[in-house]
């Protein structure tokens, strides 16, 4: 259960009433054992985010009346293996950050909802990754994560733009939603690479009963090659399983093309649920079209609502020159790797 507390030097502030506006505390501490094996070198250690990612965050609300609320969200990535702060970048190009002090990388926004929807100002999650994380069994967390993700073209905006206004649909709109967003990179504009780090992206979709699928749009700007990406993913809750799939396609312009795609599902057991996926991802490229191949298979058992035990397992195949490893560790070009995840998560 979140820790909501009064925000109460805000609101002597703003001389609200104490029931309009609140601020709460969230988390997640994930804590990992990650081993990799590959045909170079293998590797074990304990890190973070196996199953969920972790993360310290407030988030907090003020009812303006007339249907009008203003919301912020700050939510900072954790290391908790090692105490250190997630990495971030503050022009949608190069990290900034190496994972050293506590920042707000992974959201911190300020908004303004209403009958119309919601506009959001700030660092966010971009709508082409809603589709990859969404619709995958895995949730984009740990050695079982979509290929796709592992390999995207995608750039530096595949997960989160910084400098970002968004704008959400609001929710009562008979189970159809979507979100357009438009980020920037703020180079000056007397440089060469003054649009790097601009960008468009949008998503719509449809959730209603057992069926949830969605569509995403996105361009960003470089100097080296624009970045294209769209895909599409979808879910079907049968009940006794959830299966579901998401495609996608990357394109830089004069550069390479890059498609993945993943199907996979959810199995309830008693207590826990059964994950499995198989995703797979190929860049193509002159004369190689190296491409790596994924399977996953996971537990989850939960303890109580707030904490869960885990374990994956998860096995790389890769063709045409292509040499992705798991969990850290090395292999050869055409070389398989395997890796394992034993973790527990607690959120609060």
């Amino acid at each position: 259960m979140k820790k909501s507390l009064i925000a109460l030097a805000v609101l002597a502030a703003s001389g609200a009433a104490m029931a309009q506006s609140s601020v709460t505390l969230f988390g997640v501490v994930d804590a990992t054992y990650a081993y990799g094996s590959g045909s170079v070198a293998n590797k074990s250690q304990l890190t973070n985010s196996g199953y969920n990612s972790s993360r310290l965050g407030f988030r907090g609300v003020e009812d303006l009346g007339g249907g009008l609320s203003a919301s912020f969200w700050l939510e900072a990535g954790l290391n908790n293996d090692n105490g250190t702060g997630g990495v971030t970048n503050t022009n949608n190009q190069a990290a900034t950050s190496t994972g050293g002090g506590l920042t707000f990388n992974r959201r911190s926004t300020v908004s303004l909802n209403g009958g119309f929807g919601e506009v959001r100002l700030g660092r966010d999650y971009t709508p082409q990754f809603w589709n990859l994380t969404v619709f995958d069994p895995f949730g984009t967390n740990g050695v079982g994560t979509t290929q796709t993700l592992n390999s995207s073209l995608g750039g530096p905006t595949t997960i989160r733009a910084s400098n970002a206004i968004g704008y959400f649909l609001p929710g009562n709109l008979g189970g159809f939603y979507g979100q357009a967003q438009y980020y920037m990179g703020e180079n000056l504009s007397n440089t060469a690479n003054k649009k790097d780090g601009n960008g468009l992206a949008a998503r719509v979709g449809y959730a209603n009963g057992p069926i949830n699928a969605a569509i995403a749009f996105s361009e960003t700007k470089y100097l080296a090659g624009n970045i294209k990406s769209w895909n599409l993913g979808g879910q079907y809750d049968l009940g006794m399983a959830k299966i579901m799939a998401h495609y996608s396609e990357d394109k830089i312009s004069g550069g390479n093309d890059g498609k993945g795609f993943l199907i996979g599902g959810l199995v309830p057991v008693g207590a826990g649920e059964i994950r499995l996926a198989y995703s797979t991802y190929k860049v193509d490229t002159v004369g190689a079209d190296p491409r790596t191949n994924k399977i996953a298979l996971g537990y989850v058992h939960n303890l109580s609502k707030r904490t869960a035990l885990y374990a994956t397992y998860a096995h790389v195949n890769n063709k045409n020159g292509a040499s992705q490893a798991l969990n850290g560790a090395v292999t050869g070009v055409n070389d398989n790797s395997n890796g394992y995840d034993f973790g527990i998560k607690h959120s609060f």
